[in-house]
C-alpha cells in the first residue's frame, strides 16, 4: 500500500470538515474537495477530479432524495439543464481521453480551469444577492422559450466546466437559476440544482473512470467522512450566519485558486519531476 493510501482516515476527516461546510452553506464540495485531493495530499489531478465526481454523485443523489420527497424540485428546469449539460459532458470527455490524461498537458488544463472555476463560484458567493437584485428581473421578464434556450447554454457551461474541474454545478448553478426562475421558491432552486447535479456528476464520474482516473479507495474514505459532516452541517445551519460564512468560503477558494495557478506558472518540466517525487 502506497503512503498516501496508508492515510484513509486523512481523507475521511477531510471529507467530514467539507461536508459540514456543504450542510453549512450547501456549496463548497467540488471546490474545497478537489483542490484538497490535489494540493494536501498530492493526488494526480485528473485523479482528484474523476473520484470526487463520482463522490459527488452519490451524496447528491441522497439530497435529491430528500428534495424530491419534500416536492422541492423544479423537474422542467432540471431537464432544461441536464439537455445542456449532457451532451456536453460527453464531448469533454472524449477530449481528454484524446491526451494523456495522467500527463502534464492535461494536469496544466485541469488546474486552469479549476482555478478559473473557484473564482467564478468565489465571486457568486459574495455577489450572489446584489446580482439577483440587479438582474434577476430582467431576465424574468423574457419570453419562456428564451428562458429555456437561456438555461441549457448555461446547463452546458456546467458540464463542461464540472468535466474538467468538477466545480461548477453549486454555486454557480444556483445563482444561474436565481437570475433565471426569480419566481420560484429558493428550496425550490436548490433541489432543481441539486437533482441535476446527480446525472451530471455521474455522467462526468463515469466517464474519468473509463479514462482510469478514478481511486476507488480515495472514494470510500470520502463518503464514510462526507455523510456524517453533511448531516452535522445541515443540524447547525440555522445556527450560524450564512454570509460570514459564504464570505469566508469565498476567501478560501480564492487563496486556493491563487495557489494553483501559482502552479501553473511552473515549466511543465517541473510539474512532472514534482510529481515523479510525490508518493501514489
Amino acid at each position: 500500500m502506497s503512503a498516501i493510501h496508508a492515510l484513509q482516515p486523512a481523507y475521511a476527516m477531510a471529507a467530514f470538515l467539507v461536508g459540514v461546510l456543504v450542510g453549512l452553506t450547501g456549496v463548497g464540495g467540488g471546490s474545497l474537495m478537489t483542490p484538497i485531493l490535489i494540493l494536501l495530499f498530492g493526488i494526480n489531478p485528473a485523479t482528484a477530479v474523476g473520484t470526487d465526481l463520482l463522490h459527488a454523485a452519490a451524496t447528491k443523489t441522497a439530497g435529491s432524495l430528500v428534495h424530491g420527497r419534500n416536492r422541492t424540485i423544479e423537474w422542467r428546469v432540471v431537464r432544461r439543464l441536464a439537455t445542456g449539460s449532457i451532451p456536453t459532458t460527453i464531448l469533454t470527455i472524449a477530449a481528454l481521453s484524446a491526451i494523456d490524461i495522467n500527463g502534464p498537458l492535461a494536469h496544466r488544463l485541469i488546474n486552469a480551469v479549476l482555478a478559473l472555476a473557484l473564482v467564478v463560484t468565489a465571486i457568486t458567493l459574495v455577489f450572489r444577492n446584489r446580482m439577483a437584485a440587479r438582474f434577476a428581473h430582467r431576465l424574468g421578464s423574457l419570453a419562456d422559450q428564451q428562458i429555456a434556450a437561456i438555461t441549457v447554454i448555461v446547463g452546458a457551461a456546467i458540464g463542461m466546466l464540472v468535466s474538467i474541474s468538477s466545480v461548477g454545478a453549486g454555486a454557480i448553478g444556483v445563482t444561474a437559476l436565481v437570475l433565471l426562475y426569480p419566481q420560484l421558491p429558493a428550496a425550490r432552486i436548490v433541489g432543481s440544482d441539486i437533482a441535476h447535479a446527480v446525472p451530471l456528476t455521474l455522467a462526468a464520474g463515469i466517464g474519468h473512470w473509463f479514462l482510469g482516473s478514478i481511486d476507488f479507495a480515495v472514494f470510500t474514505s470520502l463518503i464514510l467522512g462526507s455523510v456524517p459532516g453533511i448531516l452535522v452541517g445541515s443540524y447547525a445551519a440555522l445556527r450560524v450566519p450564512d454570509r460570514a460564512l459564504r464570505l469566508v468560503l469565498a476567501v478560501t477558494l480564492l487563496a486556493v485558486a491563487a495557489k494553483l495557478s501559482f502552479g501553473l506558472a511552473q515549466p511543465p518540466s517541473d510539474i512532472v519531476a514534482e510529481k515523479a517525487g510525490t508518493p501514489h
